[in-house]
């Protein structure tokens, strides 16, 4: 068979620019609407999101950083992209409890960043990030977890809407239990908060606080919210009606509208 071969996407790949970069070893920021991945020599190094909360959330949160040793840092050491150095060598933070936090905010983050519909990919060659050198990891494996992650949402509650709607909590049935991490989740919805500013509100990893509410809703604990029904196209008025052009044509329409809500 002769001709031009069409070329099928491979389902398993996230994001094909990311894929020829990695290949490539380039170094640079690779950003997308809901998120920018930072890689070095191919691998990826840091990422950020709007969606989640980031490395300095994590790290106050827990009580190991103060948010003032957090600013000190970056006023002292950001401009020679060296905070994570300066943390670790002013006493700060441990070298582990920095590294662990990293990578949960790195895949946090890339997960917000690879996600379907995130917009077009620009790659910014040579940029690097303030924090400097932590620890990096493959491309390979952001996609792999990334995809992952999507599985597990879907096979837990396949209701994506809830990742976005405000979080509306639901009484608890007679002897339901619920985990403690779940339960503090449940104290901080009010039906107002998503499942994004949860996250930031906790300090928590956001995709994480996306499992525990998708968890929530499969046992019922918090509303799921259901797209709306499509209403169908207001059938055409008869020919009639429209090539008379009479004053009558309004009310006509008025009643047919109204005939149609009452069905």
């Amino acid at each position: 068979m002769t001709g031009a071969q069409l070329t099928v996407p491979d389902p398993a790949v996230v994001s094909p620019l990311l894929t020829r970069l990695a290949a490539e070893r380039a170094t640079g920021a690779l950003l997308r609407d809901r998120g920018t991945l930072f890689l070095e020599d191919g691998r990826i190094v840091h990422a950020e999101s709007p969606a989640t909360p980031g490395l300095d959330v994590l790290l106050t949160s827990g009580g190991g950083l103060t948010p003032e040793r957090w600013r000190e840092a970056v006023d002292r050491a950001g401009a020679r992209r060296q905070v994570a150095r300066f943390l670790v060598d002013s006493g700060g933070l441990a070298g582990g409890e920095l590294e662990i936090c990293h990578i949960a905010a790195m895949y946090d983050a890339a997960f917000f960043a690879l996600s379907p519909g995130s917009g077009p990919s620009r790659f910014r060659r040579g940029a690097t990030h303030w924090i400097g050198s932590v620890h990096s990891v493959p491309a390979a494996a952001v996609e792999r977890e990334t995809r992952r992650r999507r599985e597990l949402l879907d096979a837990v509650w396949p209701y994506p809407a809830l990742d976005t709607a405000p979080v509306v909590p639901r009484p608890a049935a007679p002897g339901q239990t619920v985990t403690c991490r779940q339960r503090a989740l449940l104290r901080h919805t009010d039906g107002i908060r998503t499942p994004a500013e949860l996250a930031w509100t906790l300090g928590r990893p956001a995709f994480h606080t996306l499992l525990d509410v998708r968890r929530l809703a499969a046992a019922g604990l918090v509303e799921t919210p259901h797209a709306p029904v499509p209403r169908p196209a207001a059938a055409p008025l008869p020919d009639w009606v429209t090539e008379a052009q009479s004053p009558d044509v309004a009310l006509l329409r008025r009643l047919r509208d109204a005939l149609e809500a009452s069905l």
